[in-house]
């Protein structure tokens, strides 16, 4: 298991880097011992909300095989970019096993916030180890970026999936506390 931590687009964010790598390697102990299955080699990109919409579409596109529209890829990052306002971080699997988790520094005031959102998107990491889980998001990557289409029970499936995992994900996130003793408070 390697673990990552760097920037991207951000200039005179040393501070934050480094508490981010301290953090980052505390709550991947953490995670790996609570959550069942196997934590992948982890990437995490410190960014600003365009920067997370750029790094998550090309992800994304690399993840499909590459064979995307350039206009349904232009559409993709129109998408993401409204989404990265509000998201705080991404958990993306990419195509060689690995994990790019992408932060939003601007969503995150104190190291306390920045541990809840690191313990939960490793939770995704560690669920896209589980058996079908990252050809589910594939399959559903594929369907959205017009590539193949899947079928309306296998989309109403991967909903239902990705429901469960995000309640496991908000579940755990309590060992946020574990890392930064206000964290869950």
């Amino acid at each position: 298991m390697k673990l990552t931590v760097s920037t991207h687009k951000l200039f005179g964010y040393g501070g934050t880097l480094r508490t981010a790598k301290r953090l980052a390697e505390q709550a991947v102990t953490v995670v790996d011992r609570s959550v069942p299955g196997r934590m992948p080699d982890v990437q995490i990109t410190l960014t600003a909300p365009r920067g997370m919409a750029e790094l998550a579409t090309a992800a994304e596109v690399e993840l499909t095989g590459g064979e995307v529209d350039k206009r349904i890829q232009a559409r993709a990052l129109r998408e993401a970019n409204r989404h990265a306002r509000d998201a705080a971080a991404r958990a993306i699997p990419l195509a060689g096993g690995d994990v790019l988790v992408l932060v939003n520094v601007n969503h995150h005031a104190n190291p306390a916030e920045f541990a809840v959102t690191l313990v939960h998107e490793l939770v995704h990491a560690m669920q896209f180890s589980r058996k079908g889980v990252r050809e589910r998001i594939v399959t559903d990557l594929r369907d959205a970026l017009g590539v193949e289409k899947q079928s309306r029970r296998q989309a109403r499936e991967h909903l239902r999936l990705l429901e469960q995992e995000e309640r496991e994900a908000y579940g755990v996130e309590y060992l946020a506390n574990q890392l930064v003793p206000a964290a869950a408070a």
